[in-house]
């Protein structure tokens, strides 16, 4: 597609400021295996956690949200979704989940992208894992109620086409090593969501593509901090990039950079919250009351005693309600209800 087209990314020559965020990413790629190595139960707290927020952030992107107390449930229990909104963000962990697990089979072709958009949207649409149909324009709305048409995407006859075309070039790319990886990852997402191939739920599947994109690049931070919370954090600035390097696509004379630089810092954010959560909070070896403190602290609230030992498989209940008692009696936690199925909240400071 037009970002790949001839020697166009080979041709580019990257700033200063974006070298010097390869080379930090580059580092913090090989700090990550030190730290896996080190602290097992922690970095089985940061999937959980990511798993949930993610799940939870890229549906709220698109406006999809559901009750934070069904959220745990649904993403890391069996709970049977209620309706729509909760079939998708159910969706959304299962397409997740599927890249997370078998990201080193999954090719970057258009008939995986087609499946992760059957599973991120629930199996619920009539058009799930199906191309669109009709025309999608991405619409800008004002404060005073106007609206202009912002991009027209691919027409809905040449999708399959084009989508072909996206994923063998950005493949012919990588295997011959003309491009830094990421640098084609930008590309190949920039692409994607300049066609636009599907009717809805083109924002999530981006953010998978992304995130497996990562991972076969050797960016697994994912796994631990979720990339679509990130991308939410940072929605005004995701905007503004895909709106600076999307001008003039169709044409072919775009600019790559705005988009590339926000994606790379995307990823510098996770990594530093990865290593701040990792290593500086962690606990000391065989401090299990720390190891629930470090639990309670992160664990999405309100939760269940349950959520506690699940981050915590070598701690018995009795340390974990005594731990949670204390921080009750320190005003740092309030129950909600009575009985074992009583959920509790962190209180803010």
């Amino acid at each position: 597609m037009r970002s790949f087209q001839g020697d166009r990314l080979a041709g580019l020559r990257l700033p200063q400021g974006t070298v010097w965020l390869l080379e930090a990413l580059a580092e913090s790629k090989g700090r990550q295996t030190l730290y896996e190595k080190q602290s097992p139960q922690i970095l089985a707290a940061l999937r959980e956690m990511a798993l949930v927020e993610s799940a939870e952030s890229s549906n709220r992107i698109e406006g999809v949200t559901v009750d934070r107390n069904r959220l745990r449930p649904l993403v890391l229990g069996n709970a049977r979704p209620r309706d729509r909104s909760e079939q998708e963000v159910l969706g959304y962990r299962r397409a997740s989940s599927w890249v997370h697990t078998h990201f080193e089979k999954i090719e970057i072709e258009p008939e995986s992208i087609l499946r992760l958009h059957a599973l991120a949207q629930g199996g619920q649409s009539g058009d799930a894992g199906e191309w669109k149909k009709s025309r999608n324009e991405i619409i800008e709305i004002f404060p005073d109620g106007s609206s202009q048409v912002r991009f027209r995407p691919v027409e809905p006859a040449e999708v399959p086409g084009a989508m072909e075309e996206l994923c063998r070039l950005y493949r012919h790319q990588v295997d011959q090593g003309a491009v830094t990886p990421l640098l084609a990852t930008a590309a190949l997402v920039l692409d994607f969501l300049c066609v636009h191939p599907f009717r809805d739920g083109n924002g999530r599947v981006s953010r998978l593509l992304t995130l497996l994109a990562f991972y076969r690049h050797g960016h697994s931070v994912g796994r631990y901090i979720s990339h679509e919370r990130i991308v939410e954090q940072t929605k005004e600035d995701y905007y503004e990039a895909l709106r600076h390097s999307s001008e003039g696509w169709h044409e072919g004379r775009h600019d790559v950079f705005p988009w590339f630089n926000y994606l790379l810092s995307t990823l510098r954010i996770a990594y530093r919250e990865f290593e701040e959560r990792a290593g500086a909070e962690r606990p000391q070896k065989g401090s299990k009351s720390e190891l629930v403190e470090y639990a309670l602290a992160h664990v999405p609230s309100p939760f269940g005693i349950a959520d506690v030992e699940r981050l915590c498989p070598n701690v018995s209940r009795d340390m974990v309600r005594l731990v949670m008692n204390r921080w009750r009696k320190e005003g740092r936690l309030e129950i909600l209800g009575r009985g074992r199925d009583a959920r509790w909240k962190r209180v803010s400071a």
